[in-house]
């Protein structure tokens, strides 16, 4: 009997070591399989271009494509990549890359391209300004169960300043056959005031309305007599005395219009005449801007004016855009935050003022 229940014993034991042994053995596999392999990019992410240079004229056109290798996992399954841009200075330290803008590029692509207006946008709310170039810095994440970083790659962008867009009113009149889908434009740089800066030749009745698009059947402005305006279709035109380079207006807010006639020059301690005498400008009807070359001085400031007088001016806003410093109060009145325009060395400049396109007044600065 005892032999008996002693090998039953032995039997158990035995039992017990085997579990023992296969749940070890069991326990270790599984380890195995669970150990996190290590992933990564095989080699460098890549970048189009080294510099890029933003223009309005290529808002519309790729400029700059980032591409990458793809990151193998263990597991073949779909990898998800984001792609981060931020100024280099915040891409190291303890923080690095906290203060990146991502953009979720998809499962598998390898490549981001961005158009002019996109990047132009981005390189502004990073911090570069209008105008001035500055490094960007882009890395790529990969993502599957866990991630891995790229190495950055820089590039230098240059942003443009943004135009805006701004309501239009067309100015179809006499002098140009009374076609609105050729009419010069107005813009409303307030809400429901527009402005615009129309060259009206000799001949013809000088004679013209203004019009909410451009074609008759939608609405269209004339005289009400007294500065007024009327929407009645069957209304006289609007009409200035004679020929010439014409500010004019609309306040459809209170329904008046006004025209001045202009002429324009520079004035200030940076030009010929100082602060005492304007030096003119030119007025070319082909190219539709005004032009003058003048010896300027560094030291010194000027703004634009018309008629010889602070009636109408230009000068500066915050943002470097050529900007009205003083016009006829029923428009804008006067405006103080606007600085004086100054030449970056003494020498001779070729000055030029463009003021065709109501939703740009612009300037132009070439030292011959």
């Amino acid at each position: 009997m005892r032999s008996i229940n002693h090998f039953i014993m032995k039997k158990i034991i035995y039992s017990i070591f085997l579990l023992s042994f296969l749940f070890a053995v069991s326990c270790k596999k599984d380890a195995t399989l669970t150990t996190l392999q290590p992933v990564s990019f095989g080699s460098s992410i890549k970048a189009s271009a080294t510099s890029v240079a933003l223009t309005s004229k290529n808002d519309s056109s790729a400029v700059l494509t980032i591409s990458w290798p793809a990151v193998v996992y263990p597991v073949k399954a779909s990898v998800t990549y984001t792609l981060q841009a931020d100024i280099p200075a915040d891409t190291l330290g303890s923080n690095a890359w906290a203060n990146a803008t991502s953009v979720v590029v998809g499962n598998d692509v390898l490549s981001k391209s961005y158009k002019g207006a996109d990047l132009n946008t981005l390189a502004m709310a990073l911090g570069i300004p209008p105008g001035t170039a500055g490094n960007l810095a882009f890395r790529v994440l990969a993502y599957q169960d866990r991630y891995a970083y790229s190495k950055g790659v820089t590039v230098n962008v240059t942003p443009h300043p943004l135009i805006a867009v701004y309501p239009l009113l067309y100015v179809p009149g006499d002098y140009q056959g009374w076609d609105p889908p050729t009419a010069p434009t107005m813009a409303a740089l307030k809400p429901q005031i527009y402005d615009a800066y129309i060259n009206i030749p000799a001949g013809g009745t000088y004679y013209f309305k203004y019009t909410n698009a451009r074609d008759w059947n939608h609405t269209n402005y004339g005289d009400a007599g007294g500065g007024k305006l009327t929407t009645d279709g069957t209304a006289a035109g609007l009409q200035v005395p004679g020929a010439g380079y014409y500010e004019l207006s609309a306040n459809l807010n209170t329904n008046t219009w006004t025209y001045t006639k202009t002429t324009w020059s520079i004035l200030g301690d940076a030009t010929p005449g100082g602060w005492s005498t304007d030096t003119q400008l030119t007025y070319n009807a082909t190219t539709q801007v005004w032009t003058v070359t003048a010896n300027m001085l560094s030291t010194g400031s000027f703004k634009f004016r018309a008629n010889n007088a602070w009636n109408i001016d230009f000068g500066l806003d915050a943002n470097g855009k050529l900007a009205y410093s003083d016009s006829p109060a029923s428009i804008y009145g006067s405006n103080p935050a606007i600085t004086n325009i100054t030449v970056p060395v003494s020498g001779n400049y070729t000055i030029t003022l463009d003021l065709h396109n109501p939703s740009n007044y612009n300037y132009t600065l070439h030292k011959n």
